[in-house]
């Protein structure tokens, strides 16, 4: 169905409704209009990682696990698989009379937020902390979700727009001041090409202020949005962000006057229980019946192009209930958890030997947590491997196993009526009893997520440093002191300073929070199964730079992301070691496309990435380090040699000024290309340099 017949029918529709009915209309939790054959409708649904809150579904590794995968071909798929099993459900609870919340075709799903600070709870939302890798990534998950057919499969919705990427605990009253280079350099490029580009059926408004005005009555978003970009979807406010608006920005005097601001900017759908108040702002004049039939017929063009009102319905109907968790999409998952996987460090210990035999140590408060497998805006998953469980079930028969918790995630002691430092000696009589010992360390929800969906988290879901909780530091000590053969495997959605496993440790490897049987990816691959193969989306920090960091509340990019970074991080974006070595040569480019042939030099099958960065060496607009533009990730078999052609953002020969306009850039570049970032610090972590190549303006 196109776009003009759906709103052709939901013109028609809306219509035939009184004032009062297209008021209720545009709540979140829409009611049923029986004389007109209008079913309820719960426009509230997640699909961040899998579907989320919602009952059982495939788990798929945290947003930004499957950002370190550096694969838009492998996410589209996995958000396709989503789709799926949203339709399922909705397929066969709606025929059960269940229009309940999370169980509607409106997925509130990608996050496409910059991850410009490393103390933000929610960062491991996102794609990371690049706009073109997340434009990249978050236009290939809106095309899964929405799919090709006729109908959209489930409509996709950009969030949060705009600026928005923290503190938690003042999202609700914060103003974040962006300057317009910032804006249209860092913050606006994933929404644009979501809407432009990904044809995104819906876009979400974040709570604070951005530039003193409300995202969800902006005027300057919204002009960009529907006037510059064209977006014909609806738009939706976070949840109770209206509210906000009278309550904590102090905006306006009422919810009523809130109402007025949200509805006349075009805010189609509010999430919260402020549009109650819509028939009164209608009474006083301060709305007209057109300004409330103009959102209600954008809301009902979506469900047309669902397919879930009138007599044509949708290609999806027939998607029976056994897409869930089906062997597919398992398969799915446990692909995207070994791609996602990033190894850090290895001084030749890794892989591990399955048939040595040896006794393996496994220690730490994640090593047997689900919690720390599933990240947050998590489904149900009807089986989980913890990392643990997963060493367990590949060494059965061929190793000893022993186990220590070794401490509480954040809490000084394990059992309350124990003394500090409960499981600490445990711990090091399983680690000195152990011929290898795998430290399993980090965090989970509870210390990085959301404000108000955390439990003991620290400043409302953000992290007040980069340092692991200290009773994990402790541990850490004891157990590297012990000068045993260790593995350190940090399970975190963000950057945490592990300088001393840098230091001490034999092998460093990041699984993220890995989905619900992440635990068998990360054994297979501390076993040699698979070769790690991840990058890293996010710089990690070392914990004393946030000292020379601009402050959490501000959100200029100086000094922030691997773009802007002057320093020396402990561990770049991009970055990622594997079991084997690649090598790169032939490098040919235009201002369109990079040619060069890659070469597995290693007698084992790799994934690999393939990076490429731009450097404008004149413009003074230009960020002052290397920027991604290009990225492709391939398989090798042993000695295997590949010819690829990259495409090259075309973003990236064009610069900002500090007006926001975006302009050619200086007709002088170098681009890289490598398997990570064009740095200092990579060089030294791999042992090698990219190859270099200098463009100019044809």
């Amino acid at each position: 169905m196109t776009r003009e017949h759906a709103k052709q029918l939901a013109e028609e529709l809306v219509g035939r409704m009184t004032v009062e009915e297209m008021a209720g209309q545009l709540r979140f939790d829409a009611p049923a209009i029986e004389r007109l054959g209008i079913p309820a409708y719960n426009w509230w649904n997640e699909a961040l990682h899998g579907l989320a809150r919602g009952g059982t579904a495939t788990s798929f590794p945290q947003a930004i696990g499957m950002a370190a995968m550096f694969d838009d071909e492998l996410l589209q798929k996995i958000a396709s698989a989503i789709a799926d099993e949203a339709r399922a459900k909705y397929n066969a609870l709606s025929a059960e009379g269940d229009r309940d919340i999370y169980h509607g075709l409106t997925m509130w799903s990608p996050n496409v937020n910059i991850f410009r600070d490393p103390r933000w709870g929610r960062g491991h939302e996102t794609y990371g902390e690049d706009p073109y890798l997340t434009s990249r990534l978050g236009a290939a998950f809106v095309r899964g979700l929405q799919g090709e057919g006729e109908s959209l499969k489930t409509s996709a919705c950009a969030k949060h727009f705009a600026a928005h990427s923290g503190p938690e605990a003042l999202r609700h009253s914060f103003n974040a001041l962006v300057s317009p280079k910032d804006m249209e350099e860092t913050y606006l490029p994933a929404f644009r090409t979501l809407v432009c580009d990904a044809g995104v059926e819906s876009v979400m408004g974040a709570y604070n202020r951005t530039n003193g005005e409300p995202c969800c009555a902006s005027e300057t978003l919204m002009q960009k949005l529907r006037g510059e970009w064209g977006f014909q979807g609806h738009f939706v406010s976070d949840c109770w962000a209206i509210r906000d608006f009278h309550e904590n920005h102090k905006i306006t005097a009422s919810p009523v006057e809130s109402v007025t601001k949200a509805l006349k900017a075009g805010c189609d759908l509010n999430c919260g229980c402020t549009y109650q108040h819509i028939m009164h702002a209608y009474e006083l004049g301060l709305v007209t019946e057109e300004d409330i039939r103009r959102c209600a017929v954008r809301l009902f063009t979506t469900r047309f192009l669902l397919g879930i009102l009138g007599g044509e319905g949708s290609e999806y109907d027939a998607i029976p209930y056994d897409v869930i968790e089906s062997e597919e999409h398992l398969a799915l998952a446990h692909r995207a958890a070994l791609r996602s996987c990033v190894l850090l460090k290895n001084d030749g210990l890794l892989p591990l030997d399955l048939e040595a035999g040896e006794t393996i140590g496994v220690i730490g408060p994640n090593a047997n947590s689900r919690s720390a497998l599933i990240g947050n805006y998590h489904g149900t998953a009807s089986r989980y491997v913890t990392v643990l469980e997963g060493i367990q079930d590949l060494t059965a028969g061929r190793c000893r196993i022993l186990y220590s918790q070794g401490c509480a995630l954040s809490e000084d002691r394990v059992e309350p009526l124990a003394q500090a430092d409960d499981r600490i000696a445990e711990a090091v009589a399983v680690a000195k009893n152990s011929d290898k010992v795998i430290l399993v360390l980090g965090l989970d929800e509870t210390l990085e997520g959301e404000e108000g969906d955390t439990g003991n988290s620290y400043y409302s879901g953000d992290k007040a440093d980069l340092l692991l909780p200290a009773p994990q530091r402790a541990l850490l000590s004891r157990v590297l002191a012990l000068g045993k053969p260790t593995v350190v495997i940090l399970m975190a959605g963000s950057a945490i300073d592990l300088s001393e496993a840098q230091e001490k440790a034999d092998a460093v490897l990041l699984s993220w929070y890995p989905g619900a049987s992440g635990g068998r990816a990360v054994a297979e691959l501390l076993f040699g199964n698979e070769s790690p193969s991840g990058k890293l989306p996010v710089t990690f920090y070392r914990n004393d730079a946030l000292a020379h960091m601009p402050a959490f509340t501000d959100y200029s990019m100086r000094g922030r992301t691997y773009r802007y970074y002057r320093e020396t991080p402990l561990y770049p974006f991009g970055y990622g070691l594997s079991y084997g070595s690649c090598s790169l040569s032939s490098l040919e480019a235009d201002t369109g496309h990079a040619r060069l042939t890659v070469r597995n030099e290693s007698d084992r099958e790799l994934e690999e990435v393939v990076e490429l960065y731009l450097h404008d060496e004149d413009s003074a607009f230009a960020p002052p380090n290397p920027v991604l533009c290009g990225f492709r990730r391939i398989h090798l078999a042993p000695h295997e040699e590949k010819a690829l052609t990259i495409e090259i953002d075309k973003a990236a020969f064009t610069v900002v000024n500090d007006a926001g306009e975006r302009l050619p850039g200086s007709g002088s570049w170098t681009l890289y290309a490598g398997f990570g970032a064009p740095d200092q610090r990579t060089a030294e972590l791999t042992g090698r340099k990219p190859l270099s190549l200098p463009l100019s303006r044809p």
